[in-house]
């Protein structure tokens, strides 16, 4: 069920949900009124700042947010990649989705490619810190290094996308100011509860990063709901209350 207050998605890949406009259209009536949909190349980056503006509504913004995903690093035409960040981020709300991950197949045991995704990680958050913008953090088996290296480089807003890390390296995001954001898993996920319960409404931020799957359902923005829900459980407070601080937090965060 909706609730009254507005809700917004933090995190979402949109070009790739199936009839976007009618899961738009759901969204809207689930009572969400934002989505910042991420890229994480150059054709998803182009999507997020031009296509995007073509599924406008009424009561539901898209904003844009654009970025390198570290799974592209061993694409061609990578640098094409972070250029267009470099060239465009005017044009977005944030930097994203951008990170580290050592459990990707080609960087799981080979040291090599996790420098080459530090070093990518750090220009993308200098480009960042450049313009003032936020960033959105992939961060899986990699959480201390992304805590470290968004506070090295001075980033003064982060929010760190699906956070499942462990209790120390959370401590220290959230000594950092920095914020983590809940999907629809942390009604299942002991991680993602535990991530939950550890921090403060006030660093907390909703999204589906849709359309991946939860226990085999495709997500999409309405589904924003469920992860308010879980919050709202976890936290033992009315969901009223949740949406009313996780809408504040991401307009805080993202200037939306």
């Amino acid at each position: 069920m909706p609730v009254s207050k507005q809700l917004i998605d933090t995190h979402a890949h949109l070009e790739d949900v199936e009839d976007l406009d009618e899961a738009l259209r759901k969204a809207g009536e689930a009572g969400v009124a934002a989505v910042v949909t991420m890229g994480s190349d150059y054709e998803s980056n182009l999507w997020a700042l031009t296509e995007s503006v073509k599924h406008q509504r009424e009561q539901l913004r898209i904003h844009p947010a654009i970025g390198v995903h570290p799974w592209r690093l061993d694409a061609e035409g990578i640098e094409v990649d972070v250029s267009f960040v470099e060239e465009n981020i005017s044009e977005a709300v944030a930097i994203g989705e951008i990170g580290l991950d050592y459990w990707y197949r080609e960087a799981r045991k080979n040291e090599e490619k996790k420098e080459l995704q530090k070093e990518l990680f750090r220009r993308l958050l200098g480009t960042a810190k450049k313009h003032s913008k936020p960033v959105s953090i992939h961060s899986r088996g990699a959480w201390a290094d992304c805590v470290d290296i968004a506070a090295e480089m001075e980033v003064e807003k982060a929010v760190f996308h699906w956070f499942t890390g462990p209790p120390d390296a959370l401590k220290k995001l959230l000594d950092h100011g920095y914020y983590v954001s809940a999907t629809p898993a942390a009604a299942y996920s002991k991680y993602l509860k535990a991530t939950v319960a550890d921090t403060p409404l006030e660093r907390l931020l909703l999204e589906t990063d849709s359309p991946v799957a939860y226990r085999g359902e495709t997500s999409e923005p309405a589904h924003l709901h469920k992860a308010l829900s879980a919050v709202a459980e976890l936290k033992g407070l009315k969901e009223e209350t949740v949406a009313e601080k996780t809408t504040e937090n991401a307009r805080l965060v993202f200037g939306i």
